[in-house]
């Protein structure tokens, strides 16, 4: 079961963020302040932070902080009354995966959380093969019968979770929302753009295409 840490100094927000996360079977455990939070990260194992910023003592940039030092994959998500450009990029370069924006709407919540934890399951494989295709999640180096594939983060990234779930069709809605963000203003017709360029570098893969699934989005099928 997927294990989150809520940490939010306001008992009655900590708890209603709790019981909705429960009732969507997620394993929960609240913390009301920072230091609270290091001792249940000492004894328990989580996948997923959710932190409020404006906390007594320590606050949730250094909570964040401190969490990258000793882990640099588990997802951070930020949720505070800071709708500030500044206090958003100080978030961001700490490396908090995502922000939201108080009063919470729950249901974008678990939408964004899910998104997070796909994110995370595709970063903990760290190297796919197909026949003589090859892809080094540590290196974001591709490979094609022993030749490298020039390609950027984003395209990595984008055919990297394909392939981690072969067959699967991924809508354009949902490939936004996983590499774009929730909410973005960004069309989705950039994911055309962008298939259209791997399909250009993948033209002499033979292990497996990525296929249009006509009004839906993209499927990666490996070649029998």
């Amino acid at each position: 079961m997927i294990s989150i840490l809520v940490v939010e100094d306001d008992k009655d927000l900590n708890q209603t963020v709790c019981s909705v996360l429960k009732r969507h079977d997620y394993s929960v455990k609240g913390a009301l302040n920072a230091n609270d939070a290091f001792d249940l990260m000492y004894t328990d194992k989580f996948d997923l932070v959710i932190s409020d910023i404006m906390m007594p003592e320590v606050d949730g940039y250094e909570l964040a902080e401190t969490i990258r030092q000793l882990d640099n994959n588990i997802p951070i998500m930020f949720m505070t009354a800071r709708d500030d450009f500044e206090s958003k990029q100080i978030g961001f370069r700490i490396g908090v995966d995502d922000y939201m924006v108080k009063p919470i709407n729950f249901d974008e919540m678990l939408l964004r959380i899910g998104a997070l934890l796909r994110r995370a399951k595709i970063a903990s494989n760290k190297r796919l093969t197909i026949g003589s295709f090859i892809m080094d999640a540590d290196e974001h180096v591709v490979y094609n019968r022993g030749q490298v594939i020039e390609f950027t983060l984003r395209e990595f990234e984008l055919v990297f979770k394909l392939l981690s779930f072969p067959k699967k069709t991924f809508t354009r809605g949902q490939l936004m929302n996983d590499f774009w963000g929730v909410g973005t203003s960004t069309s989705t017709r950039t994911v055309d753009v962008y298939m259209t360029k791997i399909r250009e570098k993948l033209i002499d893969v033979d292990d497996f295409s990525i296929v249009t699934v006509r009004g839906l989005g993209y499927k990666a099928v490996p070649n029998e």
